[in-house]
C-alpha cells in the first residue's frame, strides 16, 4: 500500500508541478516541487526501512515493527494468545495498536500483561500486516507450547 502511494505521490508531483507552472510561475512551482520532493524521499526511506527493520523474536522479546514510523516491544511472556479472527470494532477498541497501516491487518496478538508504550499508554493487543503470517502463527504456537503461555 506505501507503494502505490510512492506511485500516486510521484505522479502528483509531475502533474502539480506543471499545472502550478502554468497558473503560479517557477517560482511557486519550485516550492511546491521541493516540498513535494521531501514527501517522495521520505516515501521511499519508509519503504526501505520495512525490510531492513523487520519484526524479530529474540531473548524473549517480540519486537513488532512498522518500518521506522513505530516500534512496540512484547515480553514474551505478556503475549496470551493470537486471535484467529477479529472485527472493525474490535481495532477500535482503546488498548489496541494497529502497525498495518493502510491495510487490514492479518495478524492479532493479544496480551496478557499491559505493555507502556514510550508515551505511556497501555497497550492491550497489537494488529499488524506481515508478509508470512503462518510463519509468525508457527513461530508463537511454538514459542507458548515450549512456555506454556
Amino acid at each position: 500500500m506505501v507503494g502505490v502511494l510512492l506511485g500516486l505521490a510521484v505522479v502528483e508531483l509531475l502533474v502539480v508541478h506543471l499545472v502550478v507552472v502554468g497558473l503560479f510561475g517557477t517560482t511557486a512551482a519550485i516550492v511546491g516541487g521541493a516540498l513535494d520532493l521531501a514527501v517522495v524521499v521520505g516515501l521511499v526511506l519508509l519503504l526501505r526501512s520495512f525490510r531492513r527493520l523487520p519484526v524479530t523474536l529474540a531473548d524473549g522479546v517480540l519486537t513488532l515493527r512498522a518500518g521506522s514510523l513505530k516500534r512496540i516491544a512484547v515480553p514474551t511472556s505478556s503475549i496470551a494468545g493470537l486471535r484467529t479472527a477479529w472485527d472493525a470494532a474490535a481495532l477500535k477498541r482503546p488498548g489496541v495498536v494497529n502497525l498495518a497501516l493502510a491495510s487490514w491487518p492479518n495478524v492479532f496478538l493479544d496480551l496478557s500483561k499491559p505493555v507502556a508504550l514510550r508515551s505511556g499508554k497501555p497497550i492491550l493487543a497489537v494488529a499488524h500486516k506481515l508478509d508470512d503470517p503462518a510463519a509468525f502463527h508457527a513461530a508463537i504456537s511454538a514459542l507458548s507450547a515450549a512456555h506454556g503461555y
